[in-house]
C-alpha cells in the first residue's frame, strides 16, 4: 500500500499541469472568498464545465489522450481569474472559442494562440459585455508575494522561467526609466504598476505556456523583451492597462518566425 501511495504521489508530481491547477484554482477560492469579486459560482460553474466540455469533444474527435483534459481545466481557470461578464453565455462561449482555438487554428502539429488570451480577446471583441478587471486584485504584499513565489516555482518545473523574469525584466527597467529618472516619480508609483495580481498572473501562467510560445530559449528571451516594450508603448501613449493581453494576441506570427529561425524541438507534457 505503501508503495502504491508514493507511486501515485511521484506521477502527480511528474506532470507540471497538477501544479498549475492547484496554482490557479487556489487564487480563484482566494478572489471569489476573500475579495469578494463580482464572480458568482454559477458563472465559475459555466466556464468550468463548458471549458473542459469542449475541450472532451475535441479529444474524442482526434482520438487524443484523456490527460489533456488538465490542458482544458487550466485554461477554464484562467478564464475565471481574467475574463468577467454579465451573461453566463457570453463566457460559456469564451471557453469554447479558447479550447476550438487550439484544435483549428494549428501551424505544425503546434496551435498558435494561447487558449485563455484567445478566448478572452475574441469574447470582447465579439460580444459587449465581456472585460478584464485588472485592479481586481488589489494590492496586498503578502498575497502578491506568495502569487510571485509560486508561479516562479511552477515555471521552474516547466522550463520557461526565464521568460516571465525577462518580461517583467524590461518592463520594469522601461518603466523605471520614465517614471522614476524622466518624470521624478518615487519609487512606489512604479511598484504600484506592478503591484497587480493579473499582471503578475499573465507574466506567469499566460506567456509561459510551453505549447504556444517560442521552443529555443534563446527565442524566448527576445520575444519576451518585445512583449515588453510593446506593453510599455500601449500602457504608456495609449493608456491601455490590460495591454499586455492584447499584444500577446498578436504575437504567434513572431512565434512561427523564432521557430524557424531558432529551430529547437516542440516541448511535450508528461501524459501521466
Amino acid at each position: 500500500m505503501r508503495a502504491i501511495s508514493l507511486s501515485t504521489k511521484s506521477i502527480f508530481f511528474q506532470d507540471a499541469r497538477n501544479y498549475q491547477i492547484l496554482y490557479l484554482a487556489a487564487f480563484l477560492v482566494f478572489g471569489i472568498f476573500k475579495l469578494h469579486w463580482d464572480l458568482s459560482l454559477i458563472k465559475v460553474s459555466a466556464i468550468l464545465f463548458t471549458t473542459c466540455l469542449t475541450q472532451f469533444a475535441w479529444i474524442k474527435i482526434n482520438n487524443g489522450q484523456l490527460s489533456s483534459l488538465k490542458s482544458g481545466l487550466i485554461t477554464s481557470l484562467g478564464l475565471c481569474l481574467i475574463l468577467n461578464s454579465t451573461s453566463i453565455i457570453t463566457l460559456s462561449l469564451a471557453g469554447m472559442l479558447a479550447i476550438s482555438a487550439k484544435y483549428i487554428i494549428r501551424y505544425k502539429h503546434k496551435h498558435l494562440f494561447n487558449p485563455a488570451n484567445f478566448g478572452i480577446v475574441l469574447s470582447i471583441l465579439i460580444f459587449n459585455d465581456a472585460w478584464i478587471s485588472p485592479g481586481q486584485w488589489g494590492s496586498d504584499a503578502l498575497f502578491l508575494f506568495v502569487l510571485t513565489v509560486l508561479g516562479g516555482f511552477i515555471l521552474h518545473k516547466i522550463g520557461r522561467l526565464e521568460t516571465s523574469l525577462i518580461f517583467l525584466g524590461v518592463l520594469f527597467l522601461l518603466e523605471f526609466t520614465r517614471t522614476v529618472l524622466y518624470q521624478g516619480w518615487e519609487m512606489d508609483v512604479l511598484l504600484h504598476k506592478f503591484s497587480s495580481g493579473t499582471l503578475l498572473l499573465f507574466s506567469f501562467f499566460m506567456i509561459t505556456d510551453p505549447m504556444t510560445i517560442p521552443n529555443s530559449k534563446k527565442a524566448r528571451i527576445i520575444w519576451a523583451s518585445i512583449l515588453a516594450v510593446a506593453t510599455f508603448i500601449l500602457s504608456t501613449w495609449m493608456q491601455l492597462y490590460t495591454a499586455p493581453i492584447w499584444v500577446l494576441f498578436f504575437m504567434p506570427p513572431l512565434t512561427l518566425f523564432f521557430d524557424k529561425i531558432y529551430p529547437y524541438k516542440k516541448f511535450e507534457w508528461n501524459n501521466n
